[in-house]
């Protein structure tokens, strides 16, 4: 534990912090999100902002609550890929939640389940999702939106996953996952920048009769592409530039809804610590010649 602790602290001596005060600040982050802006509107102060960083480079952004242990939201670019998983990555924690001190890249879990407990008051470990039979870690920001391999990579950290029911994580989520894949690769030719997040009403993951980590209650998420295909069909064409969905995290109930950005907004404000201001793309998305 001492020899964790010290390298902990010499990585934090090394590199720059990325849990900041505001992502519009950190022009490192902002390449993640549509005009390098964040979704506005979140209410509660105890949520932490993350730059997730791999390598020493910005890879995308999180909205995370330390005290659910789940993330709020995760915002990304889109990379066009053939929807390829990759199977041996490491999962890796964010040793910036657990110290002020601690390194801003995301690091394997250390092999000793002992060494968790440096970290696990404020982020979830692998023993949380080691005992889960229904639930599978379900990703924010899935690898198969990633075409490169450390971009792939960096998708496989706790900050970035939610328990999700099996049936619905492999069944309805992984078709739309999909879906959005093969509708950006073909008609959108620009940048497509994605946000996807979560709501919950409070049920959590017990371990050791403590709760542990938030399990949403729905999952949704939206992207924004100003240059897409103008020729494309229609029913593909009137999804730009901007679309969102969302489903129940469910066994059973759990059907995909696409909808229009605004009416998803309508959707989860009822649903989340929002005010009436929430806005998940800058504008909603509508591109401005300047």
């Amino acid at each position: 534990m001492r020899t964790l602790l010290l390298y902990l602290l010499l990585c934090g001596q090394l590199a720059d912090p990325a849990v900041v005060e505001d992502f519009n600040h950190e022009e490192r982050c902002k390449q993640s999100m549509y005009m390098g802006t964040p979704p506005r509107g979140y209410v509660s102060r105890n949520l932490k902002k993350i730059c997730q960083r791999l390598e020493d480079k910005p890879r995308f952004v999180t909205l995370y609550d330390p005290h659910k242990r789940m993330p709020v939201y995760c915002a990304y670019t889109f990379k066009r890929s053939g929807g390829e998983k990759s199977a041996e990555e490491p999962w890796m924690y964010e040793p910036q939640l657990a110290s002020v001190q601690g390194s801003s890249n995301m690091e394997p879990f250390p092999l000793s389940p002992t060494m968790h407990m440096y970290f696990m008051d404020t982020q979830a470990t692998l023993e949380d999702f080691a005992d889960m039979a229904q639930y599978e870690r379900g990703h924010l920001n899935p690898d198969q939106h990633q075409a490169d391999q450390v971009d792939k990579a960096a998708t496989y950290t706790l900050t970035n996953v939610v328990p999700l029911f099996r049936e619905f994580n492999k069944g309805p989520w992984a078709q739309h996952v999909d879906r959005v894949r093969q509708r950006l690769n073909n008609y959108c030719h620009g940048n497509a920048y994605v946000v996807t997040g979560t709501t919950t009403t409070g049920n959590m993951i017990r371990r050791d009769n403590v709760d542990r980590v938030g399990i949403p209650d729905y999952v949704w998420t939206a992207y924004c592409c100003t240059d897409f295909d103008q020729n494309a069909p229609y029913l593909e064409r009137y999804r730009f530039p901007a679309f969102g969905a969302y489903a129940l995290n469910d066994r059973i109930n759990n059907a995909v809804v696409e909808a229009p950005l605004k009416s998803l907004e309508k959707f989860l404000k009822g649903r989340m610590n929002v005010d009436k201001n929430f806005q998940i793309f800058y504008k909603d998305c509508i591109y401005e010649e300047m």
